[in-house]
């Protein structure tokens, strides 16, 4: 099976890091800049373990900055940020023959999100994601997999990732299930490579329920620079979190997306990943493109269009937005 992933940031190195070890797949890379050309020199460096037992492997990769030099692939495994897809659109041509799977793992709603997701109103639209429908078109919905990843990976340098925590896959078809083909294989190529794999009986719920929880929290840290347990231990940013929460789930239910717990139970999950930095806070810490219109603003663009009150919603989305234009990390038209 030809594998290429297209993104090597912390969890694109994490994956690639994992199937390289494995040696099942006949894997390949697009990268860019410093990452690719300590690929090509070094190969990718993989640190996993706790500080004091942390061991690091090194992986020869095939990688290039342009897909025509890897041909048609089997799988393309997109891990790059969301702001960085119309790049990847305009570039991905020589990687997609007619059979190519296309696993989507990223942050956030994706591009994909209605397609095949029953009870949804029609002509719902994600604009702040797809505005002119350039990435349905580039990245066609019916050669989509859908992943929500629970893992947390950390850049240490151009090639050099390393492994925080986590190591659940959550994988289905948009239109439910995973009885395909191809995501059996899919299945079991991850599973070969060491990762625990979750079948989803509806992916979109998936990625609704880690978007219930990232939504707040990634925003959040970003603007204070705070690790989650901090933002946790504040009673009155927390409960405002709780608000925001309250509002996504009334628009998850207006579109077949129905969360029943309480944002206290699901601020529980969060606080068992500790100290950790989110990928948001991340990406300002480096300068970096934030993922905000993934992770907020096509929750607003869903709620407007189904009539759902968020004024909490609203209120993190125009901070963030602020914050991150004041850095140079968001766009001024958007």
């Amino acid at each position: 099976m030809k594998v290429c992933i297209y993104g090597l940031g912390a969890i694109g190195g994490l994956l690639a890091a994992r199937l390289a070890a494995r040696g099942e797949v006949q894997l390949s890379a697009i990268a860019r800049g410093t990452t690719l050309q300590t690929l090509r020199d070094h190969g990718l460096s993989f640190i996993e373990g706790p500080p004091d037992q942390a061991q690091q492997q090194r992986y020869d990769l095939r990688a290039s900055d342009n897909p025509a030099d890897l041909g048609v692939q089997d799988v393309v495994i997109l891990s790059v940020k969301t702001t960085a897809l119309p790049d990847v659109a305009a570039r991905i041509a020589p990687l997609l023959g007619p059979d190519t799977t296309i696993l989507s793992a990223m942050n956030g709603v994706p591009w994909w999100f209605f397609h095949g997701l029953p009870g949804t109103p029609e002509r719902l639209q994600l604009k702040s994601l797809d505005p002119d429908g350039t990435l349905a078109a580039a990245l066609p919905y019916s050669q989509v997999v859908g992943t929500v990843t629970h893992l947390s990976a950390a850049n240490m340098g151009p090639g050099v990732v390393r492994h925080v925590a986590g190591n659940r896959i959550i994988i289905g078809e948009p239109g439910g299930g995973t009885s395909t083909a191809r995501c059996q294989a899919i299945m079991h190529m991850l599973q070969s490579a060491g990762f625990d794999t979750e079948p989803s009986k509806q992916i979109q719920a998936d990625i609704w329920y880690k978007l219930w929880g990232n939504m707040t929290v990634n925003p959040i840290s970003a603007i204070t620079g705070a690790t989650g347990d901090r933002i946790l231990d504040d009673d009155y940013v927390r409960d405002f979190m709780s608000r925001c929460m309250l509002e996504a789930a009334a628009v998850g239910a207006r579109i077949g997306l129905r969360i029943d717990q309480d944002p206290e139970d699901r601020h529980q999950v969060t606080r068992q990943l500790g100290a950790f930095r989110t990928s948001m806070l991340q990406d300002v810490q480096a300068g970096k493109s934030i993922e905000l219109d993934a992770l907020v603003g096509a929750m607003l663009d869903i709620a407007h269009q189904v009539n759902v009150s968020v004024p909490n919603i609203e209120t993190l989305m125009g901070i963030s937005r602020l914050h991150a234009r004041t850095l140079g990390l968001y766009p001024l038209d958007s």
